[in-house]
């Protein structure tokens, strides 16, 4: 018998969003492991907000809603709450009821800037890091870093020379709000021009041969067994960033790790003082090797000699060392970070190290279940 095409409302519901959510489903372990890392950050919670007043969005559901965000690739935070309005699956995630209100996209983006003061995106990613089910599958004493390039949210339109004072672009001859501008001939570059509508940004190119946009420089440190990431952080991109960034990155590894490690790197990171830096740390520089003959004919010597390149687990780090190629493409692509839709550095730290926060947690379920 066909059944007729009739909507069956009534006027009271007796079932919860937690009945709605299949036990098997991959989101249950990943928020019980939330839950345990923001219950690690009350503290730092209790600092950040006043002890009078009118409650604001509590930051447990506001960064779960964050966490929903990269793992579906919601483009904005304005499709956010929609989804949280009709998407029983996060409404669970994040904590509200069948029928509790969805908060402002305005007031949402306003309460997550009160988390910049207390650089809450590095403490979360620090105790995900730290909890038991994470730390059993990650290695101390190999890991790898790489840096990549996220594009700033300015046009090559607001690179423009310093002296000018903020003052648009000349209007274009072809007329138009958004004409077409030539630079041939004109010499730019960081130190002659900046961005009038995000100064942060900087002009860089990831290799000879490509070309230069205005962007940040992003960087993970990761551990070699599982591919995860230990620390990550946002810097202006520039010629050195990366070296420069994994100093600071190894020295924030030591405050916990103690003992001989391993890096692993590619052949932007074989410079000497790098090298000799990395080990007056305690730090085996598996970077590979940058031997080869300059324009003029000259040859250059890469840091890296024999006392590192015989031993075999050289040989296994510069394998490994490309998986974090991976972290950087879900970041990108999944958690919506090939441009960034931020301003300014700190912010853009910020999503950065919690899209890579969830890139732990996303990745959390599949290695459980093939754990031996």
């Amino acid at each position: 018998m066909r059944g007729t095409d009739e909507r069956t409302e009534s006027l009271f519901s007796y079932v919860s969003c937690e009945a709605r959510v299949p036990a098997g489903h991959p989101l249950r372990l990943i928020r019980a492991v939330v839950d345990e890392a923001l219950e690690a950050l009350a503290g730092e919670f209790e600092q950040l907000y006043a002890r009078i007043g009118r409650p604001s969005i509590p930051p447990e559901k506001l960064l779960r809603a964050l966490l929903l965000q990269a793992f579906y690739s919601v483009r904005s935070e304005r499709q956010l709450m929609e989804q949280l309005d009709y998407n029983l699956l996060f409404r669970w995630f994040v904590g509200l009821s069948m029928d509790a209100p969805v908060w402002d996209a305005s007031t949402f983006s306003k309460n997550r800037d009160r988390l910049l003061a207390g650089d809450i995106a590095q403490a979360f990613l620090a105790a995900v890091v730290a909890h038991p089910r994470l730390k059993a599958l990650m290695s101390s004493e190999h890991l790898s870093i790489d840096g990549t390039l996220i594009g700033a949210w300015a046009s090559h339109k607001s690179f423009r020379p310093k002296g000018e004072g903020g003052a648009p672009p000349a209007p274009p001859a072809c007329g138009g709000r958004n004409g077409e501008f030539d630079w041939r001939g004109e010499r730019r570059s960081n130190e002659t021009h900046a961005s009038t509508t995000d100064p942060d940004a900087r002009l860089a190119r990831k290799a000879d041969g490509q070309s230069s946009v205005l962007a940040y420089a992003g960087h993970v440190l990761m551990e070699n067994r599982s591919g995860l990431v230990r620390l990550a952080c946002a810097t202006h991109a520039s010629g050195t960033a990366e070296r420069d960034a994994s100093l600071a990155l190894v020295d924030r590894l030591r405050r916990s790790v103690r003992g001989r490690i391993t890096l692993g790197a590619d052949k932007g990171y074989d410079a000497r003082e790098h090298v000799e830096g990395l080990r007056a740390r305690g730090v085996t520089p598996h970077i590979a090797r940058n031997d080869h003959k300059t324009k003029t004919g000259k040859r250059r010597r890469s840091a890296i000699d024999r006392r590192t390149t015989r031993h075999p687990g050289y040989a296994v780090s510069q394998v490994i060392r490309k998986r974090v190629e991976e972290v950087f493409g879900w970041i990108k692509e999944t958690a919506g970070l090939r441009q960034t839709r931020h301003r300014g550095l700190d912010r853009v730290g910020w999503t950065f190290t919690l899209a890579a926060a969830a890139y732990n947690l996303v990745r959390l379920p599949g290695l459980l279940r093939s754990a031996p």
